[in-house]
């Protein structure tokens, strides 16, 4: 079995078990990487630029490294190359556990339990859930959504597509990190600055196909590409803010604004201003876009890595 097929049955496969199964409820892998993150920062945190950018490649390179060596072990045998690349795939993409969380605080929600609402927010993102009102967290629902369906699903699928099993745990260990260290606070603004920008560059092409997809396949085509046009380049992430724009027009509904993160107040620009306030059936419509982004972002690269094989093989006769 030729290498791009074996990537993408493994890829296929692994987003199949996502799926059905989720992220496991103890001994997830990613989480046993942050321990071990935590733990190196401890070792190596200074207030410099210098030591997050030993921390940052120490860790992503560690992550990667393994991938390489498995990915060559694996090599011997097809069979054991698609297994690999089935579970690196299950390992690193989040689509499942995100929806079923986001659902979970739209179930709140819609109950009227907006205390069992604020206490499950932080299990999908960092917001600061006693300033949230019952619209302020549907809104940061869907806004989680959007952007981690390009962290969680989409970006760690270009990588594979790009770098087989090396790709894919290098790009979940770069994000994990910027979701530990790469945030603005007092301890790590400095130490941080390497994974957050790193994690952007990363990111760049997996938040392009994500709101691409999303323009595409979310039902107001016009509106989506309209609020990409104008507002993405004034959010303050490159990434992000082309992702929830795109989500923005494609739902037509309103994101950004006021919101409380990581003990600081951020005042972000809104996206797609035209559109209506974030209403709770509106986080099922972003999960539903999610997938099939998800879906969709798993043919593309496929079909890139099949593309790029014939080509290669092409110019070799």
């Amino acid at each position: 079995m030729r290498a791009e097929r074996v990537l993408t049955a493994g890829a296929t496969a692994g987003l199949l078990g996502d799926l059905l199964l989720g992220d496991p409820r103890r001994g997830h892998p990613v989480a046993l990487f942050g321990r071990a993150a935590s733990a190196a920062e401890r070792v190596l945190w200074r207030d410099h630029r210098g030591a997050g950018a030993l921390h940052t490649a120490l860790c992503a390179g560690g992550a990667t490294a393994l991938g390489a060596l498995a990915a060559r072990w694996a090599r011997r045998s097809p069979a054991a190359s698609l297994a690999l690349t089935a579970a690196a795939t299950w390992t690193v993409v989040g689509g499942t556990s995100l929806g079923r969380e986001a659902r979970a605080i739209g179930a709140a929600l819609a109950a009227g339990e907006v205390e069992t609402a604020r206490a499950r927010l932080p299990h999908l993102c960092g917001r600061d859930p006693q300033s949230l009102d019952a619209d302020g967290i549907a809104r940061a629902v869907v806004e989680s959504v959007a952007e981690n369906t390009s962290d969680a699903v989409v970006g760690a699928l270009v990588w594979g597509a790009a770098a087989g099993v090396p790709g894919l745990l290098g790009f979940r260990a770069v994000n994990t990190l910027d979701a530990m260290v790469g945030h603005r606070s007092p301890r790590h603004r400095r130490f941080g600055w390497s994974a957050a920008r790193l994690d952007d560059v990363l990111g760049w092409p997996g938040a392009r196909l994500t709101a691409g997809w999303a323009i595409v396949s979310g039902g107001r085509p016009r509106a989506a590409l309209t609020a990409v046009r104008e507002d993405a380049h004034r959010h303050p992430s490159p990434n992000a803010g082309r992702v929830e724009a795109a989500f923005a027009g494609a739902l037509g509904v309103r994101l950004g604004g006021t919101l409380a993160y990581g003990g600081r107040v951020e005042h972000r620009p809104v996206l797609n201003g035209r559109g209506r306030p974030v209403a709770v059936a509106d986080i099922e419509r972003a999960v539903r876009l999610s997938r099939r982004v998800a879906w969709l972002s798993l043919a593309a690269c496929a079909g890139a890595r099949t593309g790029w094989a014939a080509l290669r093989r092409g110019r070799s006769l």
